[in-house]
């Protein structure tokens, strides 16, 4: 089968940073099912395993988080899935990835693909939509649905994927003011699109932005990008007894200014589940179908934004430099190999 790879870390502007390859066909275990991929979207994770995990070698390491395609074959445990099924899905990052022409999967981390969708518009969200969903409801503790509220949510870094995702969920499923932050107009509109109550300018102090909307704290933060520039200013904006959540990667995280106000630290990490195959791994499988289904009611929408093109190396490459860029809206998506 057609596949996309990596023989050793190189910078995605040389060619052999990410190369076509052949490979044989993966066969599924007892809760796998194997799926014949139509469309991937390439995540800030692709990237940073690029940079950061050379194989052994001789060997080509396989990327992508993403997926959404039809189920083709199952293994012999297999119970939520049946061949010719629409499916969409994140993988596990200790598992070859999705940018291959078939991929094996563990059902329990896998959804139905919205009806309303097409997969290149449903390959945008199941990595995000994981993050953004545990994060919100998992990490932070944020209560679906709700009763009505005066708490507010600062989203640290709207535009990009999971920020894409975190504002809907806010903004549809709860009762919070969803404040997010963006630097450039183009991104501010997209955070208003996507149900932002309000957005500030992450170039300036955020407290100097909560107080330019009238707000003077809030009870929740999501830290998605840049976590270690913002950090005083989160101790700043976060409530007494606040809670603050990230999903980035900085050198360092100093969490002691947070304990004056008795504020939590999380860390949301989607690939937790499937890694140490914890007793609710398939929370996964039943989130990703909850939100297929309020996409297809009109309550969320995709975040695809650009398509790359076919699934192959060159192509790849270029999405890659894209998400590097940090200037990325949304999510790019490949279809088809």
């Amino acid at each position: 089968m057609k596949a996309i790879g990596y023989r050793q870390s190189l910078p995605s502007d040389d060619p052999n940073a990410l190369i076509d390859t052949e490979l044989a066909m993966p066969e599924p275990g007892p809760r796998d099912i194997r799926v014949k991929v139509e469309a991937v979207s390439v995540n800030p994770v692709d990237t940073k395993v690029r940079m950061r995990a050379a194989p052994p070698e001789g060997e080509v390491k396989v990327l992508g988080y993403d997926a959404a395609g039809v189920v083709e074959a199952v293994g012999s445990e297999v119970s939520l899935f049946k061949p010719g099924e629409e499916v969409f899905y994140a993988g596990a990052i200790d598992r070859p990835g999705t940018n291959s022409e078939y991929h094996v999967v563990d059902e329990r981390i896998v959804g139905r693909k919205p009806s309303s969708l097409s997969f290149t518009e449903a390959a945008a969200l199941p990595l995000t939509t994981i993050t953004a969903w545990e994060l919100l409801f998992d990490r932070l503790g944020v209560a679906y649905g709700g009763k009505p509220s005066s708490e507010s949510i600062l989203i640290v870094g709207g535009a990009g994927g999971v920020g894409s995702i975190l504002i809907q969920l806010a903004s549809k499923l709860t009762s919070l003011t969803v404040i997010a932050t963006a630097s450039r107009p183009e991104t501010l509109a997209w955070c208003q699109d996507m149900g932002a109550h309000h957005v500030i300018d992450h170039r300036q102090p955020l407290s100097e932005g909560l107080a330019g909307i009238g707000i003077k704290e809030a009870a929740y933060v999501a830290g998605l990008t840049a976590t270690d520039r913002h950090l005083p200013e989160i101790v700043k904006v976060i409530a007494p007894q606040g809670r603050f959540a990230v999903i980035d990667d900085p050198a360092s995280l100093d969490i002691m200014p947070f304990k004056r106000k008795s504020a939590s630290v999380h860390w949301e990490f989607m690939f937790a589940r499937p890694v140490f195959q914890t007793p609710d791994m398939d929370a996964q499988n039943h989130l990703l179908t909850k939100a297929a289904g309020l996409v297809d009611e009109g309550v969320l929408r995709t975040t695809f934004q650009q398509d790359y093109g076919r699934i192959d190396a060159a192509n790849l490459r270029r999405a890659h430099q894209l998400v590097e860029s940090g200037t990325s809206i949304g999510k790019v998506v490949l279809t088809g190999f």
